[in-house]
């Protein structure tokens, strides 16, 4: 099987074309031993490139554990940077997800991405939660850098949430009025360098808390630089959201 490897800001996959549907993606061991870092490639998770009527391609998603994944905001980008390089796309490109149908575009800045829409923000004393295609617990944190995100992840992410989980995000200030933020990701069960839904989830969290006025900010993950920008939208919720930043190849190879 011929593969390659995509990063965005760190959050990294296995790309896999298989629009001719040969991936066995009911082994969930295989997909797992794939994504494994000592035995495997080494990813976050898996994406297959398909064949849809109507659209530019679908992406079926995994994550590391095997198992099928929701909305990846960072998998969404590299899937549009991998369907360009396979030449199914040109400079813009419309595609199936988990959550339905999403855009993107290629810009100076890498990829831009329209994520779906957010119908309801819940705001909490101590936490935001929303659904940004996968479900998000945003918490303000004073000491980002000396956070155990793993320990602290995992305990918010099975307490609240039960075995279904969420993805727990970590946010402080950061330079020229953006933000930073650290992600506890389900289905990886670790911290990632960058999670793509989880940023979006962050900004759109500090905006409706009025940490933030501008319909836009710039956003610091471990793995780099991340662009949100959004409208608001009705009843609380949010719009015509995008997430933009870079989708990079980084190496090809084959595998049984």
């Amino acid at each position: 099987m011929e593969f390659y490897k995509y990063q965005a800001t760190g959050n990294d996959f296995i790309m896999v074309d298989d629009r001719l549907n040969a991936f066995p993606e009911t082994d969930a061991a295989y997909v797992a031993g794939l994504c494994h870092r000592r035995f495997g490639i080494g990813a976050d998770g898996l994406i297959l490139l398909r064949e849809a009527p109507g659209v530019d391609f679908e992406m079926v998603y995994f994550n590391a554990d095997g198992h099928p994944g929701s909305m990846c905001g960072n998998g969404g980008r590299c899937a549009a940077a991998f369907a360009r390089f396979l030449g199914m796309v040109g400079d813009q490109c419309r595609f199936l997800a988990s959550d339905g149908l999403h855009e993107a575009v290629f810009t100076a800045s890498g990829v831009s991405l329209k994520m779906g829409d957010v119908a309801q923000v819940r705001m909490k004393p101590q936490y935001t939660f929303m659904d940004t295609g996968s479900p998000h617990h945003v918490q303000w944190v004073e000491d980002l850098d000396h956070l155990d995100v793993f320990r602290e992840g995992k305990r918010l992410r099975y307490s609240l949430y039960g075995q279904a989980g969420s993805n727990i995000n970590f946010v402080t200030q950061g330079a020229g009025g953006g933000f930073r933020v650290r992600t506890y990701e389900r289905g990886v069960e670790d911290e990632t360098y960058s999670c793509g839904t989880g940023v979006t989830a962050a900004v759109l969290a500090m905006h409706a808390g009025g940490r933030l006025q501008q319909m836009a900010s710039r956003v610091e993950t471990l793995g780099g630089e991340l662009q949100v920008a959004f409208q608001p939208g009705e009843n609380g919720g949010y719009t015509d959201i995008w997430l933009t930043g870079p989708a990079t190849q980084v190496f090809k190879g084959e595998c049984p």
